[in-house]
């Protein structure tokens, strides 16, 4: 019997462990430079539990696969506090004091400048265990059961997993699958344990994927002890993403925003959500049964999914931040605009939301459901021979998911009635907004929109495009004795202010002038890193040389769609991306930093204390370079221009272009 317990409680140690068993919050702490395992630092990290006798503590980090901490002892004997780097920001956030002590290997005990000291063991401290798990990468994450971690959330037991940066719970259920073109309802376990180990399935895109897809990715730092009662001011602040993909595609899989280090260097909980897209996402029929905008829904049934258990993961739910880009930017504005989702977030982000003509259009501008149908719906109807059905959302629902999926046309956001119920987002006068918003583009994001020209007659070029042939003296071309390139690149301009800068500068001018906002972090990126695959446009990535073989970003290249991402997520090493030259770094910490305090606090500006606590000298110095990030206000319009060596304020820009396009500052109002 007793060979038989032992062999059960090692099993049980081998699975990972229970948080309630451990009866501990758990933080894991790392001096994360964004280097990842290239780090000088990427051996630092910890993982602090509550306060626990001597005992206990060797206890704790056993049960977790660890041991107590050992600081690398300076030259004084009985010293650590070259190594002892956290101390500070847990002296910033409360969760220490100077007085303050933690238990470490050899029974020791050391305080926050690094004293070692042997402490009784009857003392209650903060254990400091290893975190020894690996780091995960964009096509590796250890799962082995090691670095298991459960949790009971929504009525089930969910089994995730650690690496170095964060805990990480994949895959979650927030939705059980709905009926085809039906709507969504929350998710309620019955008690079972579920592997949140693993991503799950993709909506249904391009033939492949699952109508079973409705799961979101939480990354965290932080598990509060689920036997005490939380207290809110140890709660993170929550990013929601919502990933892009022209509403036909995208998923919270991609490892492009992977969440893992915004949540370890920002200390904040980051969730990425899926949703049904294509005509599975937002067909709407003339029946007014079947009436769209289910990926909406699936994205606001998220948002309550996360408002209501985001504390097990250490989160705060009225502190949450959705921010998405392109299709997800779109997203975001339709969920400010719309009344089921009022009062669920506090701060909204939008990346390179599109609008204005051409093909932003409809990303800010509704159709009706009997427009939807006319321009999209008819054509799936007729090819499907669901046209006469007497049914037709039920013939639909007899297609194959994977034949219905390549009907990308069917994309569209609709008044609908429920979910919106204006044509776009009110700018008008009204009551304010209840979020403070940032929002902002790529330098030339909509050079991916428009096809490369087989012709360097300009005005040809731009009829094939349909774009408008505006005066060339507004839209000069380069001429470097490329003609197609010439072409092209004068182009670029007018497909960026015609689908993305005008509109977005004028719904900041409207709601500012309207006083919908008070004010309006507004942005555009001189700097931009590609990610690979898309759009293959040589013009998007850095001119390369012999001196930089990865690309010199101080020379000029297209700045395009997307191309911000890495940046903002702090993922380039993660990628296995080399750095072209000696600013990625510092500039990718700076932005990261940047979008993290607006996700924090509403204000892109890094409180200077918090920069000094966490270690972030790069961005403190730049910070000190680049000055206040000053918000456009009503009668001040102005923007940050993200850039290396030095991000700079400018006013809005191409005022006069987009008023020859017929989207000036007073579009929308």
């Amino acid at each position: 019997m007793r060979l038989a317990g032992l062999a059960l409680a090692l099993a049980s140690l081998a699975a990972g462990e229970h948080l309630k068993r451990l009866d501990t919050s758990l933080t894991i702490i790392t001096n994360n430079d964004l280097q990842g395992s290239n780090s000088p630092y990427a051996d630092s990290a910890v993982i602090l539990t509550d306060p626990v006798s001597r005992d206990a503590s060797r206890g704790v980090c056993s049960r977790l696969n660890e041991k107590l901490w050992q600081p690398v002892k300076s030259k004084r004997v009985k010293r650590a506090s070259s190594s002892l780097y956290f101390a500070d920001y847990l002296k910033y956030t409360g969760a220490a004091t100077s007085s303050s002590k933690f238990w470490i290997s050899n029974s020791d005990a050391v305080d926050t400048i690094g004293r070692v000291t042997k402490g009784p063991s009857s003392a209650q401290y903060q254990a400091l265990c290893t975190n020894t798990a690996p780091y995960s990468n964009q096509s590796f994450q250890d799962t082995n059961e090691k670095w298991h971690i459960s949790l009971d959330v929504n009525n089930q037991t969910l089994t995730g997993f650690r690496d170095r940066l964060s805990f990480r719970f994949l895959g979650i259920r927030y939705a059980p699958q709905p009926q085809r073109f039906g709507y969504p309802t929350l998710f309620k376990g019955s008690g079972e344990s579920v592997s949140a180990l693993e991503y799950g399935s993709q909506c249904f895109q391009w033939g492949s994927g699952s109508e079973d897809c409705l799961f979101l990715n939480i990354w965290t730092p932080y598990l509060p002890n689920p036997n005490k009662k939380t207290n809110k001011k140890t709660l993170r602040p929550v990013a929601f993403w919502i990933h892009g993909g022209a509403f036909i595609g995208g998923t919270a899989n991609d490892a492009t925003f992977d969440g893992a280090n915004m949540a370890s260097r920002g200390d904040m909980v980051v969730v990425a959500i899926n949703y049904r897209v294509s005509a599975l996402g937002f067909l709407a029929l003339n029946d007014g049964v079947t009436n769209g905008n289910y990926g909406l829904a699936d994205q606001i049934t998220a948002l309550e999914w996360v408002r209501q258990h985001i504390h097990h993961f250490g989160g705060d739910p009225d502190r949450i931040t959705i921010f998405g880009q392109s299709a997800g930017a779109a997203s975001v504005r339709a969920l400010i605009a719309s009344p089921k989702s009022v009062g669920k977030f506090s701060n909204a982000i939008m990346l390179s939301n599109l609008g204005g003509i051409h093909y932003g259009t409809t990303y800010s501008r509704y159709y009706t459901i009997e427009e939807q149908v006319a321009v999209a719906a008819n054509q799936l109807l007729e090819a499907t021979g669901c046209s006469n059905a007497a049914s037709q959302v039920e013939c639909l629902r007899q297609v194959p998911a994977s034949t219905l999926s390549t009907f990308t046309d069917v994309r569209f956001l609709v008044v609908d009635g429920t979910y919106l119920t204006s044509r776009e987002l009110p700018l008008d006068k009204g009551k304010r907004y209840p979020v403070n918003l940032m929002m902002g583009i790529t330098r030339d994001d909509g050079a991916p929109f428009v096809s490369y020209p087989q012709t360097t007659n300009r005005t040809e070029y731009l009829a094939s495009v349909d774009l408008p042939n505006v005066p060339l003296k507004l839209f000069p071309q380069p001429n470097t004795g490329n003609g197609t390139r010439d072409v092209f690149w004068g182009t670029s301009r007018i497909a960026t202010d015609g689908i993305f800068r005008c509109a977005d500068q004028a719904t900041a001018f409207a709601g500012l002038s309207n006083n919908r906002f008070d004010k309006v972090y507004y942005y555009e990126f001189d700097r931009t890193y590609q990610p690979g695959g898309w759009p293959e446009l040589d013009l998007c990535n850095a001119p390369r040389s012999a001196k930089f073989p990865h690309g010199d970003p101080s020379k000029d290249y297209l700045r395009c769609h997307s191309g911000e991402l890495y940046y903002v997520f702090g993922n380039l090493h993660r990628q296995g991306l080399p750095m072209r030259d000696d600013g990625d770094l510092p500039f990718e910490q700076f932005v990261t930093d940047s979008f993290v305090s607006f996700i924090r606090t509403g204000d892109p500006n890094p409180d200077e204390a918090y920069l000094r606590a966490k270690g972030y000298t790069e961005t403190l110095k730049q910070l000190k370079i680049s000055g206040t990030w000053k918000p456009s206000v009503k009668g001040r319009y102005s923007l940050r221009v993200f850039d290396y060596p030095k991000s700079r304020m400018e006013p809005f820009r191409d005022i006069q272009q987009c008023e020859a396009l017929g989207l000036g500052l007073g579009y929308y109002m």
